[in-house]
């Protein structure tokens, strides 16, 4: 194993003394997702794997980079515990590694926060072939810039992520879902009103299905509190044998709302307040799926449609990204994060300088960042 650990190294080094990009990948399940890697020597992280500590009484786990997320939380379940964010798979190949670098979250990201907060400590090779451990295996250790949760989401353009430390959970003792008829507005209101109030709230997703709005929101909890936002909710009341795979399924894009979308729409990820009301989409585009409480904004719609979506993001102090490209053309001739500020660009380029000089870290996965 420790091999495959100097193999890395090796191929860094080479890389960056020939300016040759490379692409950093685990299982690839996430490849289709928009503004992919620019075309490089493909550095495969799946040889450097498995759990190396696990203390469930701490609430702490360290897995490789290669370790494939089922195995890490098959291993969490055991104990009755879980990493609470819900991190989607999007293929049986998803890696503890592309896990941290895509930083994504699921269903519950509003109520319980997302994978950087969960970082507790990283390693990685830089882009001069050198390894650096940031952090450690408590939240309390940490004294200036917060590096591990940095990796958090950077697509692998800032190095090459090894060895990762993270604070899981237990599974909670009891849960249910209750469903609300209503259109988007209705549902909006009812999650702000909740929201004020100290209910276990979970998750939450409103989607339309001909023409018939219908709210799932999830509690998890005590017992006792459950019950009785239950009883002060209404709603009706679905047990978690019912629902488990729809849930699954949210988090994992398979819903029906997800399969429909038509090959010449690309899938638009609106990440907006709470309290952002219904948005008043481009004529010709459907209504969003909404998740986290009224925060995220699935929308399905053209290329064309783009620079009014990223607009009316931006009007209500939000940003839209493309998240899944209705072609690989489109894919890659454009960006699919939002344009960020002048300020936010110049601080990507400092870090992108520091730690990768030559540049040859998945090239492009952010938009030229």
């Amino acid at each position: 194993m420790e091999s495959a650990f100097s193999d890395l190294i090796d191929r860094v080094r080479a890389a960056a003394a020939q300016a040759t990009p490379l692409q950093i990948h685990g299982g690839r399940s996430k490849g289709h997702l928009a503004s992919p890697a620019s075309p490089g020597e493909p550095l495969d992280t799946r040889g450097w794997a498995g759990v190396t500590s696990y203390e469930p009484s701490e609430l702490v786990v360290t897995a490789r980079a290669g370790t494939p997320l089922a195995e890490l939380e098959a291993a969490l379940a055991e104990q009755n515990q879980c990493l609470p964010f819900e991190p989607p798979h999007f293929g049986p190949g998803a890696t503890v590694g592309g896990m941290v670098a895509a930083g994504l979250s699921g269903p519950a990201r509003a109520s319980v926060g997302a994978v950087r907060d969960y970082m507790l400590g990283v390693s990685i090779i830089n882009g001069r072939g050198e390894p650096l451990t940031f952090g450690g295996q408590v939240m309390k250790n940490v004294a200036g810039y917060d590096v591990s949760r940095l990796m958090a989401g950077s697509w692998g353009t800032l190095g090459v992520i090894t060895d990762v430390s993270l604070k899981v959970l237990p599974l909670a003792p009891a849960e249910a879902t209750l469903v609300f008829e209503g259109s988007q507005a209705e549902a909006l209101d009812r999650l702000n009103a909740w929201g004020g109030q100290p209910l276990p709230l979970n998750a939450s997703c409103w989607v339309e299905d001909e023409g018939s709005g219908r709210l799932y929101v999830r509690l998890r909890g005590a017992v006792a509190a459950i019950e009785a936002a239950c009883r002060s909710m209404g709603g009706e009341r679905k047990t978690h044998a019912e629902v488990a795979g729809d849930w699954q399924a949210c988090r994992e894009q398979h819903l029906p709302w997800f399969a429909q979308r038509v090959p010449q729409q690309g899938l638009w990820r609106l990440s907006v307040p709470q309290t952002a009301p219904v948005l008043a989409l481009p004529a010709g585009v459907a209504p969003p799926l909404v998740e986290w409480h009224g925060g995220l904004r699935w929308v399905q719609a053209g290329h064309e449609h783009g620079p009014a979506l990223r607009q009316l993001a931006r009007s209500v102090g939000g940003s839209a990204s493309l998240f899944v490209a209705a072609s690989v053309d489109e894919s890659s001739a454009k960006a699919g994060f939002d344009a960020a500020s002048p300020a936010l660009q110049k601080i990507h380029a400092q870090l992108r300088q520091a730690f990768d000089p030559a540049g040859i870290f998945n090239p492009g996965r952010m938009g030229g960042c």
